[in-house]
């Protein structure tokens, strides 16, 4: 791999603001590299600048990563597997929250803060939160995926007629 796409593979990876030094560090490169290459990846808006005690550092872009995220899901799903993996992700929330007898995540939080609970049960809890956190984050994306599928099945379809646009 060149230094340049070394860098892009390290921004891939990013899960949080990243100063220029770090990501150079990471991929290996010169500091004028990395930063070179961040500021033609700014520019195409696959990364956000920001700064991290006060050094300019850099994340995704968290907007282009939900349409890749939704974007990928319609190209390896079709409608039906979509609709049956919503319906599946529907019932393992409505199983968590009747298994604790509780109506939403919010409540369940405040359950955990409440009660005087062991260790083990607090990890337990921990681990319920992080469940659910995922399957909401899920549905969230395919519900996404669903309402964007026709349009992206269109967009990213072979144009047929040349007069053909979204409406």
């Amino acid at each position: 791999m060149s230094g340049r796409e070394r860098v892009r593979h390290v921004v891939e990876l990013l899960d949080e603001p990243t100063p220029v030094q770090e990501i150079a560090n990471r991929a290996d490169v010169s500091r004028a590299t990395a930063d070179d290459e961040l500021q033609r990846l700014r520019s195409d808006d696959w990364i956000t600048e920001t700064t991290v005690n006060g050094t300019k550092a850099y994340d995704l872009n968290p907007v282009r990563m939900l349409f890749d995220e939704v974007t990928d899901l319609i190209e390896a799903h079709s409608r039906d597997e979509l609709e049956s993996r919503l319906t599946e992700l529907k019932e393992e929330q409505e199983e968590l929250a009747t298994e604790y007898d509780i109506s939403s995540l919010d409540e369940f939080r405040e359950q955990f803060a409440d009660e005087e609970l062991s260790a083990a049960e607090l990890r337990e809890r921990r681990n319920v939160i992080a469940t659910w956190e995922t399957v909401n984050t899920d549905l969230r994306l395919v519900k996404h995926a669903l309402q964007l599928y026709e349009d992206i099945m269109e967009l990213s379809s072979p144009q047929t007629d040349s007069s053909s646009t979204l409406a």
